[in-house]
């Protein structure tokens, strides 16, 4: 399991005694790698490029640690490793851009098409797990109670099962996957925070200009990003944690011509480069939010509309 062949991403191991040391003449690619051993935790960031690295470098590691500093090396360069500690030590330099390509468990259970084609995948009863950041988003319909009582229940319950459907084609174009329905609201999740930010405003788009003449609707949305938890809830993949718990209180604020969107959204910087590509105008306002310790938040109501102040993106 440890050849050459199977770990391709490996450049070079060195198994080094106490207090001893070792010279390596490496060629290498181009790119990012990390130094590690296995017997201390941490590592040594290391970048290769064949203009500014150092062609000569000595790496010390101590009971205490690591070098703070990354370590910048030339493509062709010689290396001196010195073990310092009281015990032997395997030290591994690897490449890193296999990790670019590997997909993690937020990833993968934010596939729309993981979700139809592996619903039955799922963690074992009281299992959870962390699956890094995601862009959660949370949907609802603004007077949906009134359009049942004005067009009658059957009716209704139609266009609310319509909704339901333009909303999982806008979520899957963008790469995010529809985790559930609740009521008339909706929650999903997302890879990338500018993906969930564009397939709201094209549903809102949508939503509001219905064909043949039917009665609009107005759709409320929210947008928060951050770590969340993964359980088996009702036979399927849910989320939970904090994350989830405000990207619901964002939805409630929007009043159906805008998406409210939190901090993290906003400063992320492909959101930008799509709110000024698509002449977006987003107006800030401060909130305290319920169960979060009354704590005052910053927020955002995006749209297209101009009755808000636009800001330096628009």
């Amino acid at each position: 399991m440890g050849s050459p062949q199977r770990t391709p991403h490996i450049v070079a191991q060195q198994l080094l005694a106490p207090h001893t040391s070792r010279v390596l003449n490496l060629p290498l690619e181009a790119g990012r790698y990390r130094l590690r051993a296995l017997e201390l935790s941490g590592g040594l960031d290391v970048s290769v490029a064949p203009d500014n690295g150092n062609s000569e470098a000595k790496v010390s590691i101590a009971e205490s640690g690591w070098p703070n500093e990354p370590l910048k090396l030339a493509t062709w360069c010689s290396l001196e490793l010195e073990n310092a500690t009281a015990a032997e030590q395997l030290l591994i330099l690897e490449r890193l851009a296999w990790s670019d390509q590997a997909a993690t468990a937020a990833e993968v259970t934010a596939l729309q098409t993981f979700r139809d084609l592996f619903s039955n995948e799922a963690l074992r009863p009281g299992e959870q797990i962390s699956v890094g950041t995601l862009t959660v988003l949370f949907t609802d319909l603004r007077n949906s109670t009134k359009l049942y009582r004005e067009i009658g229940d059957a009716t209704a319950f139609g266009r609310v099962m319509n909704h339901f459907d333009v909303l999982k084609k806008v979520i899957n174009d963008a790469d995010g996957t529809l985790v559930k329905t609740i009521g008339d609201a909706v929650m999903a999740i997302f890879r990338r925070p500018a993906g969930a930010l564009q397939a709201m405003l094209a549903a809102q788009e949508m939503l509001a200009a219905p064909p043949n003449g039917m009665s609009p609707l107005t759709l409320k949305a929210g947008i928060h990003e951050g770590p969340c938890i993964v359980v088996t809830l009702n036979d399927r993949l849910d989320y939970f944690g904090s994350t989830v718990n405000m990207a619901a209180r964002l939805e409630s604020l929007s009043t159906g011509d805008d998406v409210v969107i939190s901090h993290a959204i906003y400063d992320d910087a492909e959101v930008g480069e799509f709110m000024r590509a698509e002449n977006l105008q987003a107006a800030p306002f401060e909130v305290m939010l319920k169960g979060f310790d009354e704590e005052r938040f910053e927020l955002w109501r995006v749209s297209k509309k101009t009755n808000f102040a636009a800001d330096s993106r628009g």
